[in-house]
């Protein structure tokens, strides 16, 4: 699901997350090639604050100073997975089990490559989705983007 900078920036990163209790959820590179957009999403065991967020734009931007990723400016955006959040191993689906996931292949599977459905199942690298009540094996190498389908319950809300 990475391309081979992501990768390689993830690889970079992932050390010193350890250090700091945060997990890099993905990192994504957007943008034009002249000006690069570099996203990592990070998440912590309880959750994402301001403070945790500065914190780790900080050391985060000292490690991209130190690789200098692209010639040039690019710009290092810092932010919490949110709602949809991006789902990248196997281990991601299976802390998930129960919830509602949209996966993108990068080759069809039963005729298709685009899947909405509950996470069932996680089996070494295949995610098994119920779509449409069939289940569907998806190999997280098959996979080109995931997240999950963010839900918002509005009946709880005050008058």
């Amino acid at each position: 699901m990475l391309t081979r900078k992501e990768a390689e920036l993830l690889a970079a990163l992932e050390p010193r997350a350890a250090k700091e209790q945060v997990e890099i959820v993905t990192i994504e590179i957007v943008g034009s090639r002249k000006a690069p957009t570099i996203r990592v999403y990070i998440d912590t065991p309880g959750g994402v604050s301001f403070d945790e967020l500065s914190s780790a734009q900080a050391w985060i931007n000292d490690i991209m100073d130190e690789l200098d990723p692209f010639p040039g400016a690019y710009t290092l955006e810092v932010s919490s997975p949110g709602i949809d959040r991006p789902l990248r191993t196997a281990e991601h689906f299976a802390r998930f089990i129960g919830e509602t996931a949209v996966v993108k292949t990068s080759q069809r599977i039963n005729d298709r490559s685009s899947f909405t459905g509950q996470i069932e199942s996680v089996d070494g690298d295949v995610v098994v989705l119920s779509c449409d009540g069939s289940p569907v094996s998806i190999p997280v190498g098959d996979m080109k983007r995931a997240h999950l389908k963010g839900t918002i319950d509005f009946s709880e809300r005050n008058e």
